[in-house]
């Protein structure tokens, strides 16, 4: 898919349905593929990623998975196992409101990927969480069926897919 997340903006510059909100610009490139879309699917956890593992052991179909880690710079909800799992998958990308770790394997994957940050500790397992619910990434409203844009510019959200 061709796009850039700067003609998407410009093209929705004078909107003001809040169909098209853009994420902050905090987050980190991970993963081999820089530029990356899909729709969405949502997971929302704190410092526990088994909905996240759920989710990226399952068919991607293409789909974007934005995890709402609630900012916690204090575990990792991805790691080089579940970037594989969802490049085999067939997952477009995965955003994470959250850190990330293994950043070489992640690298290595034919996957976008986009968090906070990096941290070595790996999350626990407790089965909390929520998955395919609305989120809100630093108070931009994500839900699922959304469509996210995610280049070298930023990362674009809208209700519905748009093409420069």
């Amino acid at each position: 898919m061709k796009f850039a997340t700067c003609d998407l903006c410009d093209a929705f510059k004078d909107d003001t349905s809040d169909a098209v909100r853009v994420l902050p610009p905090v987050f980190q490139h991970y993963g081999a593929v820089g530029h990356f879309a899909g729709p969405v699917r949502t997971v929302q956890c704190f410092e526990d990623n088994t909905l996240v593992k759920q989710a990226l052991d399952s068919p991607g179909d293409g789909a974007v998975l934005v995890v709402d880690g609630g900012g916690s710079l204090r575990k990792a909800l991805v790691g080089g196992n579940l970037a594989a799992a969802a490049a085999r998958n067939g997952w477009a990308g995965i955003v994470v409101w959250g850190c990330v770790r293994d950043v070489a394997e992640l690298n290595a994957e034919q996957l976008g990927i986009r968090a906070l940050g990096l941290n070595p500790m790996p999350t626990q397992k407790r089965n909390q969480g929520h998955a395919d619910l609305a989120i809100q990434i630093a108070g931009v409203r994500v839900r699922p069926g959304d469509w996210l844009y995610a280049d070298a510019d930023g990362i674009v959200v809208s209700a519905a897919a748009i093409h420069s």
